[in-house]
């Protein structure tokens, strides 16, 4: 096939689909035709791609027809259904949801660390991780890459967007229901204040921490955990890698951050590890302590790499290095990925 391939967008009015939107037109224009799909309730809407108002259509299964490549961004239920039906008229399909992230024989792709698995496709479908995993990846990728990785001990600190629009209108209400009190000095003042209503998380999330993200599994673990250590494993080719994870979730509307602790196969220097992350595709080194320089969500929302900053070897091992990182959970955590691995296939067409 010659010239440029039609994409479409599933899930255009939600969220990240409106972050998909904003990075197209950012892009370099690579697309032919882009169509909008999504739910029969926004249908008729027109939505700003690359200057130009487009028309929303529904989720059909002759909206696939004439699409090459589709990038989903929808529950997982609706990924399930939907994303075969589109492969069986042609489309190559790139999810965003968890549905198929796992399946052995769908492609776990982040395009700085592993670009080649998008060409070994055998169900048509690639995956896009999870955005607490797409925070560390990118970096722990390249240090990987250098050093071996053979242990990995990380604690999350989650927006409360990674929660969806419920998320954050629920920070939103608590924090006006807070304003202007003096809490933080009884036990339970802060859920008195609340009230009952904490939206999707267990605990309030105003002047609070939550040590809590997903549903429960198996002896305590909690289903983000689990994703971010599968996922890691299966990105970075480590199956049987010793993985350990915290999720958090924080009082932050948009940016996810973690501490994390690597262990690699031998002896790692810092000035080493700087040289790698400073060099390394979607990663900004941002790492002066004693001049108050290092990542935080508040500098780095909005942005597309992955911040890096407080590196330091670990003080008892010197086969281990402590970092943190700070990645927009809208942009490189879920959107700007997607889009990556889009354009990775579409460079298929040309």
């Amino acid at each position: 096939m010659t010239g440029k391939p039609t994409l479409a967008v599933v899930g255009a009015t939600g969220a990240v689909g409106a972050v998909m939107l904003q990075i197209l037109s950012q892009h370099a224009d690579i697309w032919g035709e882009i169509r909008l799909i999504a739910s029969p309730r926004s249908v008729g809407r027109k939505l700003a791609v690359r200057g130009e108002e487009v028309e929303v259509v529904a989720l059909s299964e002759e909206a696939f027809d004439g699409v090459d490549i589709a990038m989903f961004d929808v529950p997982d239920e609706v990924a399930a259904q939907w994303a075969p039906i589109a492969v069986a008229r042609g489309v190559v399909v790139v999810d965003n949801s968890a549905a198929f992230r796992l399946d052995p024989e769908v492609p776990l792709v982040v395009p700085e660390v592993n670009p080649h698995a998008v060409r070994t496709r055998p169900r048509g479908i690639i995956a896009n991780p999870n955005c607490t995993t797409l925070t560390m990846i990118v970096a722990l990728g390249a240090l990987h890459a250098e050093f071996g990785l053979r242990e990995l001990v990380v604690s999350s600190y989650q927006a409360v967007s990674g929660a969806g629009r419920a998320g954050v209108d629920a920070l939103r209400a608590q924090l006006s229901l807070v304003a202007g009190t003096e809490l933080g000095t009884k036990p339970g003042d802060v859920r008195r204040a609340v009230g009952e209503d904490t939206g999707p998380f267990p605990e309030p999330v105003a002047l609070n921490v939550v040590p809590w993200a997903g549903s429960l599994r198996e002896d305590g673990w909690s289903s983000e955990e689990m994703k971010v250590r599968d996922e890691a494993r299966k990105i970075l080719g480590l199956p049987q890698l010793p993985v350990a994870v915290t999720c958090v979730r924080v009082p932050v509307i948009t940016t996810h951050s973690l501490t994390v602790h690597a262990r690699f196969q031998g002896e790692v220097t810092v000035d080493r590890a700087r040289e790698i992350l400073a060099t390394a595709p979607g990663v900004v080194l941002c790492d002066d302590p004693a001049a108050g320089e290092f990542p935080t969500p508040a500098d780095v929302v909005g942005t597309d790499p992955t911040w890096v900053g407080r590196l330091r070897r670990a003080l008892d091992d010197p086969t281990a290095l402590e970092l943190f990182v700070c990645g927009d959970n809208l942009r490189k955590g879920a959107a700007l990925n997607t889009a990556q691995i889009a354009e990775l296939v579409a460079s298929e067409f040309c």
